[in-house]
């Protein structure tokens, strides 16, 4: 019957999905609907619902429809419509098999049934006088229960009795369990990803994604889909990213290296102007999009110039992202792996594992909650097919200390050296997606700090150029990639880590960094036309101040206090405010506070506003366009001044600002750390 129940549900979402194309599609719309339907049988795995039970069932076909129908239809208002009504129908469905779940039905039994047999019930005469339950016999219980005949009540002190019905306290004891296990039931809403909205608007962005690593470089070109909805649930002008097409991959390339510490620009520049050409794709056509310069090849001497140049010719606003934990994100990103957890509910340990650098990510039902990065990949140690070694990079000099081995540029080494090598290096990443790094050299290879495993891991994958190798792919890179591949899966193996595969693998972090890097900011914002835009490499100096204790001089002190935390020179360096805890909120009215908040910003940066200087105030809520008008009509700022709101940034955190999104005054934002030429002395043999 449950089995019947869920298996129906699936059929009727093929025809609701099918009639509600062929009536607002129409055009193809027979095969969408056969093309959602194979998605969708893909995605629910039909052939293990007869194995879930109603509830695990019904779950599996509400988180699969959104992923199901983005196959077939790009996000736009018939999307929306279809989704709703949808949620709509699900969401009796999954309330009532929750509610069957926690009152499952009675067996039936043959024959007619007995008064009496239901166990949950029971009935005892009670005298008023001496207020006493009695029992009643069986025989006499079941014939007041039949009702047919007439039954005498006995009497007690000279009183007829009465009968008294209760349930019984194991009865009652159920009840209360089920009446506390209430709330447990997942709201659809998030299980769908989706809240119905009077009011959406779509926006079409172009991003490109430009990788340089440390044995591959590529490009990707994908088109982004941004949504804005305003609801009563929704209360923002914020667009957020819905859909990600990627339009051209690119060719991938042996990163160029004039030597051994020095990138070669020029030939990357070539690179990135024949992958445009190929692409059919112009610098005006690019909305926004990153470069990341990872692994070993951030360590380069000129890794910020290039970062430099490729930001000023590759488009509109291309930033630029460096860094080991953002790596980690961006290649847990663009795998696919935080999608598939999502849809799966587990937790998987990813790691994209490079030429440089492994990176590793705990997602968990759609969620990054822990990064770490580890100097472990295939290019550490190149060699070619003679065994001739072309490069030593220091983590690979530090392990040949360890293992006693004395080899340098030029030498041919034993292909089973080679090998103890990689073997090394197996072991240090294994041993640091088990756990914090405990062994002399996990803990010499670490970049950042251990994951938090407070999270048990359910599943692992792998992505990167290694990765290929690991799920099959036989090319070689002159290097100890292939080694590292089979001596990660042997370890993997014998310890029986669950191993899933992803979407992508050796684009991993290119596709990361073209679709996921993007922040934007709300759309009432305030800005001063003649601001050139992209802005770079900007620190975010967050200001904190209770509403308890502000004032215009206690403002001013807490930005003063900002700028010389992060050795930043008022009136010099280019910074952006940040003024993230919503103290503004319990400040009272807004006609009260913003005009004193603004003066406090004016007296704070005289030196900027005396060198005319752009002043940059950012909001973590949706003030932006209201304070940048109230700091130009109550101060003497009236030019350079650029205020955006609902951004979530922190201390730390570096910021390039793009181009206004085409017709909206919504701001493309990336959020970035910076680290080039932090090479790590590893220990050295004596």
């Amino acid at each position: 019957m449950i089995e019947d129940n869920v298996q129906n549900m699936a059929h009727h979402v093929f025809g609701i999905v099918k009639g509600f194309f062929e009536k607002h599609i129409r055009e193809d719309a027979e095969s969408l609907a056969d093309s959602f339907e194979q998605e969708y049988r893909a995605l629910i795995k039909e052939d293990e619902l007869k194995e879930l039970s109603e509830v695990e069932g019904l779950r599996r076909l509400i988180v699969s429809f959104r992923p199901a129908l983005s196959s077939v239809l790009q996000p736009c208002e018939a999307f929306d419509n279809l989704l709703t009504m949808m949620l709509f129908m699900f969401k009796a469905s999954w309330e009532g098999a929750h509610r069957r779940e926690k009152e499952p039905p009675k067996k039936m039994k043959k024959g007619p049934i007995m008064p009496g047999s239901d166990k949950s019930l029971d009935i005892k005469f009670y005298c008023t006088v001496c207020e006493q339950d009695f029992d009643i016999p069986y025989d006499l219980k079941a014939q007041i229960l039949n009702g047919s005949d007439e039954v005498e009540i006995p009497k007690h002190h000279d009183q007829v009795m009465k009968i008294r019905i209760s349930k019984t306290e194991k009865d009652a004891s159920v009840e209360e369990e089920e009446v506390d296990e209430e709330g447990a039931i997942e709201p659809i809403e998030l299980l769908m990803g989706h809240i119905p909205s009077d009011n959406a608007e779509y926006l079409k962005v172009l991003s490109v994604g430009i990788d340089i690593g440390s044995s591959t470089s590529h490009l990707v070109f994908s088109r982004l889909t941004l949504k804005r909805e305003t609801g009563f649930l929704n209360m923002t002008n914020r667009f957020f990213l819905v859909n990600r097409e990627i339009i051209y991959e690119g060719n991938i390339i042996f990163t160029p290296l004039i030597d051994r510490t020095t990138i070669d620009i020029e030939a990357i520049v070539k690179f990135c102007e024949d992958e445009y050409e190929k692409a059919g794709i112009t610098r005006d056509m690019v909305d926004t999009g990153a470069v990341i310069v990872t692994g070993e090849t951030a360590k380069k001497q000129n890794a910020a110039e290039i970062v430099k140049r490729l930001s000023s010719e590759s488009g509109k606003f291309v930033s630029a992202a460096a860094g080991p934990n953002m790596e980690s994100l961006l290649g847990a990103m663009g795998s696919g792996i935080v999608k598939q957890s999502l849809l799966s509910q587990r937790t998987v340990l990813h790691c994209d594992i490079g030429g440089g650098t492994s990176n590793l990510a705990i997602v968990s039902k759609g969620q990054v909650l822990s990064t770490s990065c580890i100097n472990v990949g295939g290019r550490l140690l190149g060699i070619d097919k003679d065994f001739k070694i072309w490069r030593i990079d220091g983590p690979t000099q530090f392990i040949m200390n360890e293992q006693g081995m004395k080899y340098q540029l030029g030498d041919t080494i034993p292909q089973e050296d080679a090998r103890t090598i990689a073997r090394e290096y197996a072991k240090a990443l294994v041993e640091v997606m088990r756990g914090p790094a405990k062994s002399p050299v996990a803990t010499e290879l670490m970049m950042t700090e251990d994951l938090d495993f407070s999270t048990s891991i359910d599943e692992y994958s792998l992505s990167g150029g290694v990765a290929e190798m690991f799920y099959g792919n036989e090319k070689t890179y002159d290097d100890i990639g292939m080694y590292l591949a089979e001596e990660i899966k042997n370890l993997m193996e014998n310890l029986e880590l669950p191993i899933i595969e992803p979407e992508n693998k050796i684009r991993a972090t290119v596709i990361g960094a073209g679709a996921f890097s993007l922040s934007v900011s709300g759309s009432t914002t305030f800005f001063d036309e003649n601001i050139e835009f992209p802005l770079n490499n900007i620190p975010v100096l967050p200001v904190s101040m209770s509403s308890e204790e502000f004032s215009i001089k206690k403002m001013e002190n807490e930005i003063k206090r900002a700028f010389k935390t992060f050795d930043m020179k008022e009136g010099e360096d280019l910074v952006a405010l940040y003024f993230g805890n919503a103290i503004y909120g319990s400040l009272g009215r807004p006609e009260e506070w913003m005009a004193p908040f603004a003066r406090a910003i004016e007296k704070a940066l005289r030196n900027s506003v005396a060198k005319k200087k752009t002043i940059i105030i950012i909001f973590g809520n949706d003030m932006g366009k209201l304070f940048g008008i109230t700091l130009r009509d109550e101060t003497s700022i009236k030019s350079n001044v650029l205020c955006l709101d609902e951004l979530l940034l922190e201390a730390g955190d570096w910021i390039d600002i793009g181009t206004p999104l085409q017709s909206t005054q919504a701001f493309p934002v990336t959020v970035k750390s910076l680290v080039f030429n932090q090479d790590k002395e590893y220990t050295q043999e004596e």
